[in-house]
């Protein structure tokens, strides 16, 4: 199923040899010529560097800072018996929407052929029953 692949190469080259093989001259051109930059002007760097961290420090505490989450939880009192109606009230009217659209779903099915308006009543009936479903759960 799979075959094994040889290699000739030899382990002890790696990316990083290879990489410096291939460019090393570059990089030794481009760090002589940074030292003699930063040697030819080493206050401009160092302000350079000072008002870099500056920078940094204020953007830290103002653009890029995080708003803390202080709120505290509040704890709301409610009186079991109102709590309990409610979620009767609630539930009544979840029974009565289920019939009434239980009612209609049964008369769409009832047709013979369903129009556009027909199809589009029924798919929402039957997702509305679904929602109602999944809250009773």
């Amino acid at each position: 199923m799979w075959k094994r692949i040889h290699s000739n190469r030899d382990p002890r080259d790696t990316l990083y040899s290879e990489i410096h093989k291939e460019f090393g001259t570059y990089f030794a051109i481009a760090g002589n010529a940074a030292k003699r930059l930063v040697a030819a002007y080493p206050k401009f760097f160092w302000g350079c560097m000072i008002f870099l961290l500056a920078l940094s420090f204020v953007l830290s505490f103002t653009v890029f800072r995080k708003p803390d989450k202080t709120g505290v939880a509040v704890v709301k009192k409610v009186n079991p018996v109102e709590d309990g109606f409610s979620q009767i009230l609630q539930a009544t009217g979840n029974i009565r929407e289920t019939m009434n659209l239980k009612k209609l779903v049964d008369s769409l099915t009832a047709k013979s052929q369903l129009s556009a308006h027909d199809s589009t009543l029924l798919d929402s009936a039957l997702s509305r029953l679904s929602k109602i479903h999944q809250s009773l759960k």
